[in-house]
């Protein structure tokens, strides 16, 4: 009797309870099949299998230029600047590995533990007991890398520059190419006109879609942009400043693409970091089409 009370005083609940446990299966199926998706913006981390966000970034050997008289090194300061935007693709600039100046530290291997991302490091020349140059990050296996160096004039002030490459499987059994530089820094264009020329042709033998990014110390309406620009497509057309950090005045970094590749450019920004780097960091987000 009393069981049957109880049965009786709890029928509703019972009754509901079951028939919830019925529909949930049902809601879960509608709900995949409802047409909803997240969207893919700046800071997410869900992504699509042919989106991807690429960052360039000089870090000036992660020397904050607030603390450049103190020397002071920040790696911490690089790996967070990188790790806000999600990136999945990296090229930097002026990288220190085992330099004196920076503490005998591998700069391009701790920033890659850090992000938990692969990496490749393409030495430009030999400076202060170690080696200096380019990197590329990559949340994807990378492959085939290979570093060229670019040409120059007889000037002892034209430091050696190189160009990285390396092949990023973005998908199962889906490969781009990716490329970091940071082209000559002198006032006269001899040296970046020599050195686009070089990259034009390098990209010319590439047959994966191709994607390059880095300092080409150049800014648009220059012989080198207009040069680089012949064969590839910038991932902006009237773009942000890049330099200084405080007031920047010129845009010097870019992300490119070759032309007639299937990427598509969904969004370009120049990131507000003012304290790591003496250059602000720029992501785009670019959609690979199959």
């Amino acid at each position: 009797m009393i069981i049957a009370n109880w049965l009786f005083t709890n029928a509703e609940t019972l009754y509901f309870g079951a028939m919830k446990n019925i529909y949930r299966p049902l809601l879960l199926v509608a709900l995949l099949f409802s047409g909803c998706s997240p969207k893919i913006g700046a800071g997410s981390a869900t992504k699509s299998s042919n989106r991807l966000r690429v960052m360039s970034y000089n870090i000036h050997h992660c020397n904050p230029p607030t603390k450049e008289k103190a020397g002071t090194i920040d790696v911490n300061a690089i790996a967070k600047a990188i790790s806000a935007q999600h990136p999945d693709l990296i090229a930097l600039q002026e990288v220190d590995v085992n330099t004196k100046r920076s503490g005998n530290i591998n700069q391009a291997v701790l920033l890659a533990q850090k992000l938990k991302m692969n990496f490749y490091f393409a030495k430009a020349i030999d400076h202060d007991g170690g080696d200096y140059g380019v990197a590329i990050l990559s949340r994807f296996p990378l492959s085939a890398q290979k570093t060229y160096k670019l040409p120059k004039n007889n000037s002892a002030r034209a430091e050696q520059r190189v160009l990285a490459i390396a092949t990023v499987e973005i998908a199962k059994g889906k490969f781009i190419r990716f490329a970091s530089t940071h082209l000559d820094a002198e006032r006269a264009e001899e040296n970046r006109v020599m050195q686009v020329k070089e990259i034009v042709k390098l990209a010319a033998a590439e047959t994966l879609p191709f994607l390059i990014a880095g300092d080409l110390n150049a800014a648009p309406g220059s012989e080198p942009i207009k040069l680089f620009d012949a064969p590839f497509t910038r991932s902006c057309s009237s773009c942000g400043f890049t330099i200084p950090v405080i007031n920047p005045k010129t845009t010097i970094d870019h992300i490119a693409f070759k032309k007639g590749n299937p990427f598509n450019v969904i969004y370009h920004e120049v990131v507000k970091e003012r304290y790591a780097s003496d250059h602000l960091p720029i992501l785009s987000v670019i959609d690979l089409n199959d």
